[in-house]
């Protein structure tokens, strides 16, 4: 268990710990994954007004700059995946809403079931977040939590809808 807190000082004193904490949504002083998830919605939201490639590109760089901002933020605060460290969810969760439709409904429910796998773990994530270290590791295992998302809400369009 994590017992202590960075601070804004800490956050702000390099442009890697500004991107693994989400431009200081990983401040929250509650749920910062959560808070991270929320930034990734609204990123997502905003480039999807553009076109979904774009969403998807997005990701992908960005997911190489959090491999770099994690795992050098990690290094410096002496934890590899502390809990305020949220630019992988934000990353995930750009991908989830490049898949979904753009409807709120979608979207929310998107958003609910990549929380719900991200804080459980099902496995394999649990697996692959100890397996795999550094800052491939803390981005990989969210990816990993997006992809159960999107197979549930899948299953429920093909079953229900």
């Amino acid at each position: 268990m994590i017992v202590f807190r960075p601070r804004p000082g800490f956050v702000f004193s390099h442009p890697a710990h500004l991107v693994a904490f989400g431009f200081g949504a990983g401040l929250a002083p509650f749920a910062p994954g959560t808070f991270g998830t929320l930034l990734g919605w609204a990123l997502g939201w905003a480039l999807g007004e553009v076109s979904d490639g774009l969403v998807f590109l997005a990701a992908s760089v960005l997911f190489l700059v959090g491999m770099w901002a994690c795992e050098l933020t990690g290094r410096h605060l002496g934890v590899a995946d502390h809990g305020a460290m949220v630019w992988d969810e934000v990353v995930a969760f750009l991908l989830i809403v490049a898949v979904l439709p753009r409807e709120l409904a979608w979207q929310a429910a998107g958003f609910v079931a990549f929380r719900f796998f991200d804080i459980v773990k099902p496995p394999p994530i649990r697996h692959l977040e100890r397996r795999y270290g550094g800052g491939f590791g803390v981005m990989f295992d969210d990816i990993v939590a997006a992809a159960y998302a999107l197979l549930l809400l899948a299953a429920v369009k093909r079953l229900f809808f």
